[in-house]
């Protein structure tokens, strides 16, 4: 099992920025409201992001790159990796992230 560095849209339209090892599991926390304080104000509506690690140090790298765009590049981000979830063919739950980009380096 891998590390995942994962974005949340937010009730808002803020994005919020994490990482996990599992991330359902963390996304559920968010959503009952004892993920982090951020969370907790904006409230969490989707994952719409998700990158797999190999390492923790990795997954921490890259959450802090995404850290640091502004929101447009966040969106462009998400969009970029969702182009195939735009598709009729592809229907998923409500909470399923809609593509999970993997990273082996």
């Amino acid at each position: 099992m891998g590390y995942y560095v994962y974005i949340i849209l937010c009730e808002d339209d803020s994005y919020y920025t994490g990482h996990a090892r599992n991330v359902w599991s963390r996304f559920k926390q968010h959503r009952r409201g004892t993920g982090a304080r951020y969370t907790k104000m904006h409230k969490p509506q989707k994952l719409v992001y998700v990158e797999r690690f190999n390492s923790r140090r990795e997954a921490m790298r890259r959450e802090r790159e995404i850290k640091r765009l502004n929101h447009t590049r966040k969106l462009k981000l998400v969009r970029s990796s969702n182009k195939e979830a735009r598709k009729p063919a592809l229907r998923r739950r409500q909470d399923q992230p809609i593509n999970a980009r993997r990273r082996l380096d």
